[in-house]
């Protein structure tokens, strides 16, 4: 309705300031899945909108516990490994989760929904920035650039990889882009400057950009690519990303879901750790997340990265507080020499807890 020659929004903006603003009787839901305009008309209104917003309901991804419920409301009947591979592809919305078939495997409806010219996904890409955003080849800019990082990039790298300009329009397609939940912002442990990392964390997006942007269409593209090292490449990050996506699940399963944590990560030349929970309760937890269809092997070699990133850490953060090798993984961890290293492991399970 609010086309540009409309008037809409002034129409909008007068009834409710003029009338029903007075009235105790009437109740305005705004919804729907144009991002930029929901943010920028409505939540950041500079007009007579303005701080009208009494409260905003944001619809989040399903976490794995709700896909889990959702598939089993389906009749859909896999184990948590088969859904977490499912997440890691298609991640928790529920549109894209209806459409699985139950006669079939996980790696069969991603080779059907996800490759050859006749998939519902090849086309998904395109289609889901051009109905959130206006100008969404600067959003999809900025995606391309966030895919090539792991760890993400920062603003002033983003603007050099995209071409974007150095202004308050680059601000917003940021903002834009976390609020719609594709990437996260982050800082760095213990950095003085206050510069802010971005990450893209949405499971399809990376998905997309690793298996089917510019990939040549053709049957079976999946059965191809399972148990290749370019998957479990991909499955490596991917899992850290659903790490990333439950939080709050790894903070119940810590015991501490009531205390007072800040999010970051930490890198230098010698280590890097994407995962960093910092505790009021004087702990640190280094997160580490390792994808593996067995018991996770922390091997010889692996335990010096282990114990340089730990040492890294120490030395450069100066924290005084208590700092926790934690890790994450599928199936747990191998009983070796090594294991005991590591003071708390998580798996896939507990990934699965319903969020409180």
């Amino acid at each position: 309705m609010d086309t540009r020659r409309s008037g809409f929004l002034t129409a909008l903006e007068y009834f409710w300031n003029s009338w029903a603003s007075a009235r105790n009787d009437i109740m305005l839901v705004v919804c729907g899945s144009a991002a930029s305009w929901m943010i920028n008309k409505l939540l950041m209104a500079k007009g007579g909108l303005h701080n009208r917003v009494t409260q905003q309901i944001k619809v989040e991804p399903f976490t794995l516990h709700e896909v889990e419920l959702f598939l089993r409301s389906r009749k859909y009947k896999i184990d948590r490994y088969q859904i977490i591979q499912l997440y890691m592809s298609l991640g928790g919305v529920a549109y894209y989760l209806e459409k699985l078939d139950a006669r079939f495997s996980v790696s069969q409806n991603i080779e059907t929904l996800c490759f050859g010219s006749q998939s519902l996904m090849n086309e998904e890409y395109d289609i889901l920035f051009y109905s959130l955003f206006d100008s969404p080849q600067k959003h999809m800019s900025v995606i391309e650039a966030l895919a090539t990082s792991k760890q993400g990039l920062t603003r002033v790298q983003i603007i050099k990889k995209t071409k974007l300009s150095n202004a308050g329009s680059t601000t917003r397609i940021l903002k834009e882009l976390e609020l719609s939940n594709f990437i996260r912002s982050y800082r760095q442990f213990g950095k003085k400057t206050r510069e802010t990392t971005y990450q893209l964390i949405d499971s399809f997006t990376l998905f997309y950009h690793r298996f089917i942007k510019d990939k040549p269409e053709s049957d079976n593209n999946w059965m191809n690519i399972i148990n290749t090292p370019d998957y479990y490449s991909w499955a490596g990050n991917a899992f850290e990303v659903v790490v990333l996506q439950h939080i709050s699940q790894v903070k119940l399963k810590l015991g501490i879901a009531g205390v007072y944590v800040e999010i970051s990560s930490f890198q230098n030349k010698n280590a890097q750790i994407d995962l960093v929970i910092d505790r009021k309760d004087r702990i640190i937890n280094l997160i580490e997340a390792k994808f593996s269809i067995n018991p996770y092997e922390i091997t010889k070699k692996y335990d010096a990265t282990l114990r340089t990133k730990l040492s890294e850490f120490i030395k450069h953060s100066n924290t005084k507080k208590a700092v926790w090798l934690t890790m994450v993984t599928i199936f747990g961890l191998k009983n070796n020499a090594y294991a005991g290293n590591v003071q708390r492991v998580l798996t896939m399970e507990d990934l699965f807890v319903e969020s409180v």
